[in-house]
């Protein structure tokens, strides 16, 4: 059985597909079998990364396919070690169905009040319909520079009742022309930005550590 984590958002605009690539180009360097199931069916935003990623001859290789329906990705995630849901840039009942598939659910948001209370809104829902807490965690991206305003949204979140990850990753152009050559955010030409989001990855492999049995994985 795969792991299989769901990025979701209330709004487009978040970090979303930049944080999908990301969780796949770095479990995919690691070994791991990986597909990411874009669920943005009209626009392919990650699709159409990986086929830039795979013209300039970027690896690792990531595998990407678009999808128009939950069930139809589901069948295709059992080959998979891992599988991420790149969810639609906006809540549905697509969005409900891929966090209750999931093991693990990430909100991306900024810290601004108009990503936070949304995010915030959309995981209130999804534990409305069943989604145990413990699935959910808010990662905080494209931050600006003031530590002020990161403390401020991370206690909003957890204030919530929702865990945060570890880090923040700002908003930079460096990841911007990354994400334009087929690049992760880990994968930038600048060492300081890819170490924050590593910081980022550094919390999601640690969730999922505690998820699967102990040497699954190498």
């Amino acid at each position: 059985m795969p792991i299989v984590i769901g990025v979701v958002s209330q709004k487009g605009g978040v970090g979303k597909s930049t944080l999908s690539r990301m969780i796949a180009r770095d479990f995919t360097q690691a070994g791991w079998d990986v597909k990411i199931a874009d669920m943005d069916f009209q626009q392919g935003t990650s699709f159409h990364w990986a086929r830039s990623r795979n013209e300039a001859g970027v690896a690792p290789e990531i595998r990407v396919e678009a999808f128009a329906t939950v069930a139809k990705a589901l069948r295709d995630s059992e080959r998979f070690d891992l599988y991420v849901f790149d969810g639609a840039p906006a809540a549905s009942s697509a969005t409900r169905e891929i966090a209750g598939a999931a093991d693990i659910v990430l909100l991306p948001t900024g810290p601004a009040n108009d990503d936070l209370r949304p995010q915030v809104l959309l995981a209130h829902e999804l534990c409305k319909v069943g989604v145990p807490l413990a699935k959910i965690a808010f990662v905080l991206w494209r931050v600006g520079d003031s530590n002020i305003e990161i403390a401020d949204a991370r206690e909003y979140i957890e204030k919530a009742g929702f865990r945060v990850l570890p880090g923040a990753v700002p908003e930079r152009t460096g990841y911007r022309r990354a994400s334009d050559m087929g690049r992760a955010a880990t994968e930038t030409r600048f060492p300081e930005l890819n170490k924050r989001a590593d910081t980022i990855m550094q919390g999601i492999v640690e969730i999922i550590k505690n998820l699967e049995p102990q040497g699954a994985h190498a």
